[in-house]
């Protein structure tokens, strides 16, 4: 008997190749069986009408403080994610002693839009090494699968301390931190992460610490990480204007640092409306690096990556003159004075002014391009901007963005695209083959980007409603490319003897929901939820974690080591 049966579902195996029906069958965690079975199970699953596929894998999430109070994983576990690689851009909670927590979350909390009390709350701090880091959340209940990056943050203050925010690092940090790193790869981390983006700084207008980091640094510790044989590096990269030069000089030096390291190296990548061919040089450097003897891949979004805009959460105006005094108040408060014609007149007059304000980063709300913010009454994308809207109306776009937040209580976000608008060069970007479709940015920028949706807005958008992808490339995209990838290779197929990371969903209509608005973070801090339609269930070693949205009790989640 076994100890599941999936029948009659359409089976898209990861691979790439034409789906086909059968039935599934798991016993201990593995996938035991593939066809007409008729044998008995202590559990059946009806999935008639709907496909069977590998569990989706995220190859870019923030989950390292998250996982110490969400054993579900949310919001990926609700977009058909079953594993994760968390601490990229060189976010990690270790190595550092408990007494240097602070150290840490100065890293965290504005770059990553982290409450430091929802962690100082939330995470029972247990570890000072990476190893013993590791070994927590090995012992934590787990509803999903998860890996994790050394990140360089961390690595630079637990070494230096608080030297780390200002100074270069000396022979002996930079030896102590080799060490570290190799520590921490022989213990299983999936890799070693860096940011040196000028969108990663302090709550206080710092840089993080890896930021300080001279590139010789980074160099001495990605080829430690060479000398142990395995592992990734992952890097928020730099930023050298479209200068050619300047691109040139770091592409070379990328792709050197692959090749004389021997590292897999991967970083994200999207177009830019003021530069929007900008991206075209770092995917020539991918087959650069490739005929030179690295390895690298890139990483790409299946759609625009936006801030998503609320009452409820911040808008592009909560620090301005006057709006500050009404976004201090209750929502309730907030509502009277906006349907005050004296209040609402002086606030449109005074958004509508030329920003002066301090520099925005990040996912941060910015002053807002009327003609590129959208408003997300559903989840559809083709749609008229705010500025075409209030054009059309003969109103301000200002007010229009108030008249229509309060005609749904504030249960109303506005999209403002930081990234990939033009859609044409996202599908030329999924398509590369060196590229993986991947970045969700989940456990991070909570309140202020809800990009956990990418895996099912890929198969309803690019698969149902653009018929720009076929079915089975999409799946192979989101499970078999970036297990392979992250080196897990014991997932992201429907195979025989492969682990049963399993998702059965309807595909006329999986896709996600509208975002809300929680506060259900430690201490009670906000953050943004986003469920999707048409995941039937999510199945976790074999074992079911989710059935329509709601988790079923289950915790078979695994630390995942390299």
């Amino acid at each position: 008997m076994y100890d599941l049966l999936i029948k009659d579902g359409t089976v898209v195996d990861g691979s790439g190749s034409a789906g086909y029906r059968a039935d599934v069958a798991v016993q201990d965690g593995k996938i035991a069986a593939i066809g007409r079975l008729n044998s008995k199970a202590r559990q059946t699953i009806d999935a008639e009408g709907h496909v069977v596929s590998p569990g989706f894998v995220d190859g870019h999430t923030h989950m390292d403080a998250q996982v110490f109070w969400d054993p579900l994983g949310s919001c990926s576990c609700y977009h058909g994610v079953t594993s994760v690689v968390m601490g990229n851009c060189g976010f990690t909670l270790a190595p550092c002693k408990q007494e240097d927590a602070d150290l840490v979350f100065r890293n965290l909390e504005r770059a990553e839009d982290l409450s430091r009390d929802a962690m100082l709350e939330g995470i029972d701090w247990t570890w000072e090494t990476f190893p013993q880091f590791l070994d927590a959340v090995d012992a934590l209940p787990k509803g999903i699968n998860y890996a994790g990056y050394i990140g360089h943050s961390a690595l630079r203050t637990y070494v230096m301390g608080e030297r780390a925010f200002a100074e270069s690092a000396t022979e002996d940090d930079t030896r102590r931190m080799q060490a570290v790193v190799q520590e921490a790869m022989q213990a299983g981390a999936i890799g070693f992460s860096t940011s040196r983006t000028f969108n990663h700084i302090t709550a206080d207008d710092r840089p993080v610490a890896s930021r300080i980091a001279e590139w010789d640094e980074v160099r001495a510790i990605v080829n430690a990480v060479g000398e142990t044989g395995k592992g990734i590096f992952e890097i928020a990269g730099e930023a050298p204007g479209r200068d050619p030069e300047r691109i040139r000089e770091y592409c070379d030096r990328l792709r050197d640092l692959a090749v004389e390291s021997g590292v897999i190296q991967t970083w994200g990548m999207f177009s830019v409306r003021a530069a929007p061919d900008l991206w075209r040089p770092y995917f020539d450097l991918l087959d650069e690096t490739a005929a030179a003897g690295g390895r690298m891949f890139a990483q790409v979004h299946s759609r625009a990556l936006s801030s998503l805009l609320s009452f409820e959460s911040y808008t592009p105006f909560d620090n301005w003159e006057f709006w500050s005094e009404i976004r201090q108040l209750p929502l309730a408060e907030q509502a009277a004075k906006l349907r005050d014609p004296v209040v609402k007149a002086k606030l449109v007059e005074i958004a509508s002014r030329e920003y002066t304000g301090p520099r925005v980063v990040g996912a941060e709300a910015r002053p807002p391009h009327w003609d590129h913010v959208y408003p997300m009454s559903d989840m559809a994308f083709d749609i008229p901007s705010m500025g075409e809207l209030a054009r059309q109306q003969g109103v301000n776009p200002v007010e229009l963005m108030i008249d229509m937040a309060l005609e749904r209580d504030f249960k109303m976000f506005f999209r403002q695209p930081l990234a990939n608008e033009n859609q044409d060069h996202v599908l030329e970007m999924m398509k590369h083959p060196r590229s993986v479709v991947t970045f969700s940015d989940s456990g991070a920028h909570v309140a202020q980007i809800m990009d956990s949706s990418l895996q099912t807005h890929l198969l309803s958008y690019w698969v149902r409603e653009k018929q720009a992808l076929s079915l089975e490339a999409a799946v192979r995209q989101i499970t078999y490319d970036t297990a392979t990838l992250w080196g897990l290779h014991d997932r992201g197929l429907v195979r025989q003897g492969m682990t049963a990371d399993l998702l059965v969903f309807d595909p006329q209509t999986i896709g996600a929901r509208l975002p809300e608005v929680v506060y259900d973070l430690p201490a009670g801090a906000r953050r943004l939820k986003q469920t999707a339609d048409g995941l039937k269930h999510s199945i976790v070693a074999g074992e079911v974690v989710l059935t329509n949205n709601e988790h079923t009790g289950a915790v078979p989640g695994r630390l995942l080591r390299s």
